[in-house]
């Protein structure tokens, strides 16, 4: 791991706690959340205020995220919305932090300035003891305040006001002119400096979490459904009707389709999609001939060619129906023949124009395990993971190509990968046959 984290690929663009004014305001921060303090001058947080460090130091790496659920934060410094979420538990939440920092953006630039602010993403779950649990998990709303209460006491303040401006006598009040002065003493001038943040809802009925195994909850879409790829057996009684897992390829094809969830790489741009299947093939040929000796390192496209050719006998079926395919993108052969049931059909999408394109990329991440780039782009929980068990031949090729092609242009990455073409005609009508078989039949061939 320590060839990711030297490359930045891994704790990359953490926040760095040094100062001492904000080591104490973290402190108390952490103190009033979890009772807790650390002895540590020097440290590094993400989005949520998360330290790795501080996790090694209280032997304790779940201290803001206790049982998985209703994450805690801590706010020291508006820099912090470009970091990171580490040790994730719901896709949804890293997405929840920043709208929350982006909606509320003068206010905690002002609190930040004098103090933390710490909070949690509360919901109606306070344990996951059983996978059905995770279908309670309908709405997370934020609270947050300064560890002073700044917010509270600007709240208490304003009413406060409010009292002494309606009630005739407020001018005669002299224990109701003293609080208001005491708290103003606090908050400053809230009339031209108000001090309060916005009370933000987030409906959550399509995501992932990394709870029994990793599980992708679909509710919130014309043809629901659980997918759980690492196996669906030991997930008990669901409320809901169809559940799948990585064996059942045709379902989960059907169910993406169905639901408009996918579109072919392919779709309209040709010529780019023959350069993004390339570099899928080169993964997969890495993966499979990485234990074969020889460095990889800045392998030119006539070595991969080369490497091809010398171990054609190791190179996987999702190998060859990629090439089969950017075949006929470049040269216009035959359209290959690749059903859902094939190892290589999920390598051929990428997530449609939906609210949950990052949560279906994620997803295809998890079912084309071997594109090493979609899974560290859209999966890094899973891609860490992986990555320990890869051979050293291909931690070096993916680590290099990740610092050479991926991190000078992320931005520009991601737009040739996931961005969306206008489509080219607009979807046919879902055959009647469906109405009578369901949706989740068996996914025909082409013929």
């Amino acid at each position: 791991m320590n060839r990711l984290i030297r490359h930045g690929l891994m704790f990359g663009n953490l926040f760095h706690v040094s100062s001492p004014a904000l080591v104490e305001r973290y402190n108390r921060a952490l103190e009033h959340l979890t009772g807790k303090r650390t002895d540590l001058t020097d440290f590094h947080i993400d989005i949520s205020g998360y330290s790795p460090e501080i996790g090694d130091a209280l032997q304790d790496h779940a201290y803001l995220n206790h049982q998985g659920v209703n994450r805690q934060f801590i706010l020291l410094s508006m820099e912090q919305r470009t970091a990171p979420l580490l040790h994730m538990k719901f896709s949804t939440s890293r997405g929840i932090l920043k709208e929350f920092i982006d909606k509320n953006e003068a206010q905690l630039f002002a609190l930040t300035a004098r103090d933390a602010v710490a909070g949690e993403l509360v919901n109606s779950v306070y344990d996951v003891s059983t996978p059905a649990r995770l279908f309670d998990y309908r709405r997370v709303e934020i609270e947050a305040d300064t560890t002073g209460g700044a917010v509270k006491d600007a709240w208490e303040l304003g009413r406060l006001v409010g009292r002494f401006k309606n009630d005739k006598d407020g001018w005669y009040d002299d224990v109701l002119i003293a609080e208001m002065i005491t708290l103003a003493g606090k908050t400053g001038d809230i009339t031209r400096n108000p001090v309060s943040l916005s009370q933000m809802r987030f409906d959550q009925r399509n995501f992932w979490t990394a709870h029994f195994g990793g599980m992708y909850l679909f509710q919130d879409v014309a043809h629901p459904a659980v997918i759980a790829p690492g196996g669906k057996d030991h997930l008990g009684k669901l409320p809901i009707e169809h559940v799948f897992d990585a064996g059942d390829r045709n379902q989960i094809a059907k169910f993406l389709k169905l639901n408009g969830l996918v579109e072919p790489i392919v779709e309209g741009r040709k010529s780019r999609a023959a350069a993004i299947l390339r570099q899928k093939m080169d993964f997969i040929l890495v993966d499979a001939v990485a234990d074969q000796g020889g460095d990889l390192t800045g392998a030119t496209r006539a070595d991969m060619r080369r490497l091809a050719r010398q171990h054609h006998a190791l190179l996987p079926p999702e190998f060859h129906a990629l090439n089969a395919l950017v075949n006929w993108a470049e040269s216009g052969g035959a359209w290959p023949k690749i059903a859902s049931d094939h190892p290589a059909y999920f390598y051929m999408f990428r997530a449609s124009d939906t609210p949950d394109a990052a949560l279906v990329n994620m997803l295809l991440a998890e079912l084309a395990p071997k594109d090493a780039r979609q899974m560290f782009i859209c999966h890094k929980e899973l891609f860490y993971a992986t990555y320990k068990g890869w051979h050293e031949a291909k931690k070096a090729y993916v680590v290099d190509f990740l610092v050479a092609e991926y991190q000078v242009d992320k931005a520009g990455a991601r737009d040739t990968l996931f961005g969306h073409d206008a489509p080219m005609e607009e979807p046919g009508p879902v055959p009647d046959m469906i109405a009578r078989v369901g949706p989740w039949g068996a996914v025909r061939k082409k013929r």
